[in-house]
C-alpha cells in the first residue's frame, strides 16, 4: 500500500513538474551555481551585469575551445616511443644460406640450350653491329620464336623526339614516337608486347647492354624454368651435402644435416639453421664468435649459369625463427674466398595496436591471402605485398609469377601457355594503383625483432695456409686426395652475438583518459573556476528545462485537443440544474400520459441526455486517486 502511494505521489510530480518557468530557473541556476560569474550577472547593476555577462560569455567560450582542442588530441592517439637496455639470454636468430646461383648449370643446360644460343648471337649482334665484321657463323639457325615473344632492341636517341627502336635480329625500325629512353644516345630494352605482332607494347629501357641482357635472360628463363616440377628444380640445385662442408655452433659440431631445406625461387636451394620448425630453438649461453656459428661453404663456382647470375657469393640472412626469409630484400652477400664475421645487436621493437597504430599480431586482420602460409611461416609484410601482387597477376593474367608462391588450381605464366604474360606482368608492376592498393591493405607487424650487423671480411685462407686447407675439405667431401676445391668457391662465416645488450623500442599511449580528464578539468578550473559539481549543476538544470519544455508541449496538445472537440460540438453541455429540470418536466409528461405504455412515450428532445436518471450523479473529478493531493 505505501508503494502504491509513493507511485502515486511520484505521478503527482511528475505531472506538476518543477514548477518554474524558463525565466525563474534561469535565475534559481545563476544564483545557486558554484561556477564564478553567473552569480555576478543577477546581482550587479546593469552596467556590470552587462561586463559579467561578456567576460562569462567569453570564458565558457574558451573553454569550450580548449576542451575540442583536448579531445580532438585524444582521438588522434599519438604515441610516444622510449628505449630501454636489457640484458638476457637470447635465443640464436635462424640463419639462411644460399648460393647466388639457383641452379646447377651442368643440370640446367639442356633446358637454356636454344636461350643461350639467342643471346650469344644477340651480344655479337651488339658488339658488332657493322655486317661483316662478326665471325664465320656456321652453327645451326637459331629458333627466334623464344625472340619474337620478347624481343630485345636497341633504342636509338640521337632525335630525343623520336627514338628509334632496332630489333637486333631485324632490318626494319620502328619509330618510338614519345617514348623516352633512359640512355643519352643508344640504350638497351626489353620489348613486351600483349600479343606477338601486335601495336600494344611497352619498352623497360637501360642505359647499358648489360642490364638489359641479364633482365631479359631472367624473363625467358623464368618462362622456361616455370614448367618444370619442383622436385626437378631441387635436384637441379645445389645440395647440402655438396655445399655445407663445415659447421661449428659453439663447442657443438654441427652438419648439413642441422638444415632445413627450402627451395627459394630467386636463389634455388637454401638451407636455414635453428629455423625453430621441428626443435627448440637454441640459446647462445655467451657473447662472442667463440659462442656463435662458424660454417664453411662451397659455392662452386664454375658451375654457375653464364647470364643468369652476375654475381658470385654466399646470400645469407638473419631472421625469426619461424619466419621466410626473404633474401632479394633483406639478405647479405658473402665473398668467395673470404672469411666474413658478423656480429649481431638485437632490437625489439613493440607497437602498439589499434586504434594507435595499423598494425596486425598475426595477419588474421588482413584482408589479402597469405601465400606464405604453405610454409607454416609467421605473418610479415613482405608476405603480404608479394601475396597481394600474385594475387593482383592472377586475376589480371590468368596465371601467377615464377617468383611468388601460388593457390591452388592455378599455374605459373609460360611463352607457350600465356602469350601476353610479359605485357601483362611488366604493366602490373609499373602500376602505381595496384602497389598502393597492396600497400594500403598490408599491415606491419605489432612486434617484430631486427637484428643489425657489423661486417668485417679478411682473405681466407692465406696463401700459406690454402694447399693443406683445400686438400682437408676435398678429402672430408669427396674421399679423394684431389684437391677439388679452389679459392674462387670457398666461403667462411662466423655469426655470433656482438653482445648481449638488447634494446627494445616500445610504444606508450602518449594521452590517456586520466591525461584528458584531468586537462579537461584544469581548462574548466582555470577559466570558470568550475569543478566536476558544477558540471553536475548545469546537467540538473538541462534536465529541468527538458522537463518543463515537455510538459509544456503536452499541454499545448491537450490545449489543442480541446479546441477540436469545442469545434465539433459548438453547444455548451448541459448544466446540473438544467438536468434537474429536465428530469421534472419528464415526470410530469408520465403522469398526465397514464394510459400511454411506457415504451410508447414521447422521445427525448435533442440535446437532453438519455432517461438513466439512477445513474446520474455529481462525483469531483478524481484522477489520481484520493491521496493525489497529498505531499
Amino acid at each position: 500500500m505505501n508503494l502504491k502511494k509513493y507511485f502515486i505521489r511520484a505521478l503527482h510530480r511528475l505531472q506538476k513538474g518543477p514548477g518554474y518557468t524558463y525565466k525563474e530557473l534561469l535565475v534559481w541556476y545563476c544564483d545557486n551555481t558554484n561556477t564564478h560569474g553567473p552569480k555576478r550577472i543577477i546581482k550587479e547593476g546593469p552596467k556590470k551585469k552587462l561586463i559579467w555577462f561578456f567576460l562569462t560569455l567569453l570564458f565558457a567560450s574558451l573553454v569550450f575551445w580548449q576542451w575540442g582542442i583536448l579531445i580532438n588530441t585524444y582521438l588522434s592517439y599519438n604515441v610516444t616511443s622510449s628505449l630501454s637496455i636489457g640484458f638476457k639470454t637470447m635465443k640464436f636468430p635462424a640463419v639462411t644460406v644460399c648460393n647466388a646461383n639457383p641452379f646447377k648449370y651442368s643440370e640446367v643446360k639442356h633446358l637454356l640450350t636454344e636461350l643461350d644460343r639467342l643471346i650469344e648471337a644477340a651480344l655479337e649482334r651488339i658488339l658488332q653491329p657493322t655486317p661483316g665484321n662478326g665471325s664465320e657463323n656456321t652453327s645451326p639457325p637459331l629458333n627466334l620464336e623464344l625472340w619474337h615473344q620478347i624481343p630485345l632492341v636497341l633504342i636509338d636517341e640521337h632525335d630525343k623526339d623520336n627514338p628509334i627502336i632496332l630489333d637486333i635480329f631485324e632490318s626494319n625500325q620502328t619509330v618510338a614516337g614519345n617514348q623516352t629512353a633512359m640512355g643519352n644516345e643508344t640504350a638497351g630494352g626489353n620489348q613486351t608486347c600483349s600479343h606477338q605482332g601486335s601495336d600494344n607494347c611497352t619498352y623497360r629501357n637501360f642505359t647499358s647492354a648489360a642490364q638489359a641482357v641479364t633482365e631479359w635472360y631472367i624473363l625467358q628463363s623464368t618462362s622456361i624454368l616455370s614448367k618444370v616440377p619442383l622436385q626437378e628444380r631441387i635436384r637441379m640445385g645445389y645440395q647440402a651435402e655438396d655445399m655445407i662442408l663445415a659447421c661449428l655452433y659453439g663447442a657443438e659440431p654441427c652438419n648439413y644435416k642441422n638444415f632445413t631445406q627450402i627451395y627459394h625461387p630467386d636463389h634455388g636451394n637454401c638451407y636455414i639453421f635453428n629455423w625453430g620448425m621441428e626443435e627448440e630453438a637454441l640459446n647462445s649461453s655467451n657473447p662472442g664468435a667463440e659462442f656463435g656459428l662458424k660454417l664453411i661453404l662451397d659455392i662452386s663456382q664454375q658451375d654457375y649459369i653464364p647470364y643468369l647470375s652476375s654475381a658470385a657469393g654466399a646470400r645469407l640472412m638473419l631472421h625469426q625463427q619461424k619466419s621466410f626469409p626473404f633474401l632479394k630484400d633483406q639478405g647479405i652477400y658473402a665473398m668467395a674466398g673470404t672469411e666474413t664475421s658478423i656480429g649481431v645487436l638485437v632490437d625489439e621493437l613493440e607497437r602498439m595496436g589499434y586504434p594507435y597504430s595499423d598494425c596486425t599480431m598475426n595477419g588474421s586482420d588482413v584482408p589479402v591471402k597469405n601465400l606464405y602460409s604453405q610454409y607454416n611461416t609467421s605473418y610479415s609484410i613482405q608476405a603480404c605485398l608479394r601475396s597481394c601482387f600474385q594475387n593482383h597477376m592472377i586475376e589480371i593474367c590468368g596465371c601467377g609469377h615464377y617468383m611468388f608462391p601460388l593457390p591452388e588450381g592455378v599455374n605459373y605464366c609460360n611463352n607457350e601457355d600465356n602469350p601476353g604474360w610479359a605485357y601483362c606482368y611488366s604493366s602490373l608492376r609499373s602500376s602505381i594503383r595496384h602497389r598502393q592498393i597492396c600497400i594500403d591493405s598490408c599491415k606491419e607487424t605489432c612486434n617484430d625483432t631486427q637484428y643489425k650487423m657489423t661486417i668485417s671480411m679478411a682473405d681466407w685462407p692465406s696463401e700459406a695456409s690454402e694447399d693443406w686447407i683445400f686438400h682437408i675439405l676435398s678429402y672430408e667431401r669427396d674421399m679423394s686426395t684431389n684437391v677439388t676445391l679452389d679459392r674462387n668457391g670457398i666461403i667462411k662465416l662466423n655469426i655470433y652475438f656482438q653482445e648481449y645488450n638488447y634494446r627494445t623500442i616500445s610504444e606508450s599511449a602518449a594521452t590517456t583518459i586520466v591525461w584528458l580528464l584531468s586537462s579537461l578539468g584544469g581548462q574548466f578550473g582555470f577559466w570558470m573556476g568550475g569543478s566536476v559539481l558544477c558540471l553536475i549543476e548545469f546537467g540538473e538544470i538541462i534536465i529541468d528545462s527538458l522537463w518543463i519544455t515537455i510538459i509544456n508541449v503536452i499541454g499545448w496538445c491537450k490545449g489543442l485537443k480541446q479546441k477540436r472537440a469545442q469545434a465539433r460540438y459548438p453547444d455548451a453541455p448541459p448544466t446540473v440544474s438544467e438536468l434537474v429540470e429536465a428530469h421534472t418536466n419528464l415526470g410530469f409528461q408520465h403522469e398526465d400520459a397514464g394510459a400511454l405504455p411506457r415504451d410508447e412515450a414521447l422521445p427525448p428532445e435533442p440535446g437532453t441526455p438519455p432517461p438513466n436518471y439512477d445513474s446520474l450523479r455529481v462525483q469531483p473529478l478524481d484522477v489520481l486517486g484520493p491521496d493525489s493531493d497529498a505531499e
